[in-house]
C-alpha cells in the first residue's frame, strides 16, 4: 500500500472563503490570487471552487495558460506583469491584462505589433518599495501610457504594506489619492489584510480586490486574530498515519541529536511525514499536531520522513491513527496552518507552498 500520507484540498472551503471576502467587500470586483500553483493547492483543484470569482490574479503565463485551458474566458491579470517583449504576444493571444511597473513595460508595449490593444494596471510604488512608480513619477508614465495605441484602458493599482499591522494604510492610501484623484480608470487597492481589516475605511474606493491567503484559509493578520475569528475554513489538510510506537523510561532521548529527553515514561508515536515532504524542519518539540482530533505535540527533531509525537493526551492511540499536521481531523477538529507556521518560524504562505511532489493530493 502507498505511504499514508495526504493532501486534501476542501473546495467547499474556498467557496466559503470567497464569499467571506465579497462579504468583506461588498461592492468590489474580486480578483482570486492563484499564483504559486494556487498557493500550493494546485490550480485546477481549486478553479470549480473559485470560479465564481470575478478575474484570477497570478504571475506566470503558463499558469495563465493552464486557466484559458479549463475554459476560463473572463479576466486574468498579470500580478508583475511581461517580463520580457515576447509575452505580449501572449498576453495578445489569451487576452491577458497585465500590470506596468517599470519604464522598461512601457518601452516594450510601445514597440509591441497588436490588432487588440491591452488593458494594463499602471501601478504605484507608495511605500511597499517593490515594484511600482514613485508616486512623482506615477503620472508622466499615466501620460506616456495613455499615448499609445496599444493599450485600451487603463486601471490603477498600489499594495498596502502594512494593513496587517498598526501602521495600518493611512499614509499609503494618502499618498494613492493625492496623485490619482482627477485620473480615470478602475482601482485595485486590497491585499486580503486591507480587504478583511479596512473595509469600512476603502468602501467605494477599490474597484477590484486581491484576495490571496484568506482564501485558502489562513488569517492575514494571525496571531492578532486567527482564521477562525475572520470566519475562514481550512483548505487544505496534511495528514498521515501512526507507523510506530516507542515506550520510552525516563531518561530516554529521541531522534537525531537527542534532542528531546523523556523526564517520565512516556509512549510515542512515530508518523510518516517529514521535511521531505514539505513539513517544515524547525517544528521541534511543542509544535501542536492532532492524533485522532485530538491536540498534542511533536517531540524531537523533524526528520526527513518521519517526526515523533507525544501520544500522552491519546491513550487508545496505536498504529494507523489519524494524524493531523495541519487542518481538519476527521472528528471535525482544527489545526490551523497558521500555528504550525508560527512554530517553524514562517508563515502559513510558506506551508502550503512547500508540500513536496511526492506528497499526494485528494480533492473533496
Amino acid at each position: 500500500m502507498p505511504r499514508p500520507i495526504l493532501a486534501t484540498i476542501h473546495t467547499a472551503a474556498l467557496s466559503h472563503n470567497l464569499a467571506r471576502v465579497r462579504a468583506a467587500a461588498p461592492d468590489s470586483r474580486v480578483w482570486a490570487v492563484v499564483k504559486a500553483n494556487a498557493y500550493g493547492h494546485g490550480i485546477e483543484r481549486v478553479f470549480d471552487a473559485l470560479r465564481s470569482a470575478d478575474g484570477f490574479a497570478l504571475l506566470d503565463l503558463e499558469e495563465a495558460k493552464r486557466l484559458r485551458a479549463l475554459d476560463w474566458r473572463s479576466p486574468i491579470l498579470l500580478l508583475e506583469g511581461c517580463f520580457e517583449a515576447r509575452d505580449l504576444e501572449l498576453c495578445s493571444r489569451l487576452g491577458l491584462w497585465h500590470s506596468i511597473h517599470c519604464n522598461e513595460q512601457i518601452d516594450m508595449l510601445a514597440a509591441h505589433k497588436t490588432q487588440l490593444p491591452h488593458r494594463v494596471f499602471l501601478k504605484m510604488n507608495t511605500g511597499m518599495n517593490r515594484l511600482g512608480f514613485a508616486p512623482e513619477r506615477f503620472r508622466a508614465a499615466w501620460t506616456r501610457l495613455n499615448a499609445l495605441p496599444q493599450v485600451e484602458e487603463i486601471s490603477l493599482m498600489q499594495h498596502f504594506s502594512d494593513a496587517d499591522g498598526p501602521l495600518g494604510i493611512a499614509a499609503q492610501l494618502q499618498a494613492f489619492e493625492a496623485v490619482t484623484h482627477d485620473l480615470p480608470g478602475e482601482r485595485s487597492l486590497s491585499n486580503s489584510a486591507a480587504t478583511l481589516r479596512h473595509g469600512d475605511v476603502l468602501a467605494g474606493r477599490s474597484d477590484w480586490v486581491r484576495p490571496g491567503i484568506v482564501l485558502y484559509g489562513s488569517a492575514p493578520d494571525f496571531p492578532e486574530r486567527s482564521a477562525a475569528d475572520w470566519d475562514l475554513q481550512p483548505t487544505m489538510t496534511l495528514s498521515s498515519k501512526i507507523i510506530g510506537l516507542q515506550d520510552l523510561r525516563a531518561g530516554d532521548t529521541v531522534g537525531y541529536g537527542s534532542s528531546f529527553s523523556a523526564d517520565a515514561p512516556l509512549r510515542l508515536g512515530v508518523v510518516a511525514c517529514g521535511y521531505a515532504d514539505g513539513y517544515p524542519r524547525h517544528c521541534t518539540t511543542g509544535t501542536p499536531v492532532l492524533v485522532n482530533g485530538v491536540r498534542t505535540r511533536v517531540l524531537a527533531r523533524v526528520s526527513m520522513d518521519m517526526i515523533t509525537v507525544d501520544l500522552t493526551p491519546v491513550p487508545n492511540a496505536g498504529m494507523g491513527s489519524e494524524v493531523t499536521l495541519w487542518g481538519r481531523a476527521s472528528n471535525g477538529a482544527v489545526l490551523s496552518i497558521d500555528e504550525v507556521a508560527r512554530a517553524a518560524g514562517t508563515v502559513g504562505y510558506e506551508l502550503m507552498c512547500a508540500v513536496a511532489q511526492r506528497v499526494p493530493f485528494a480533492v473533496e
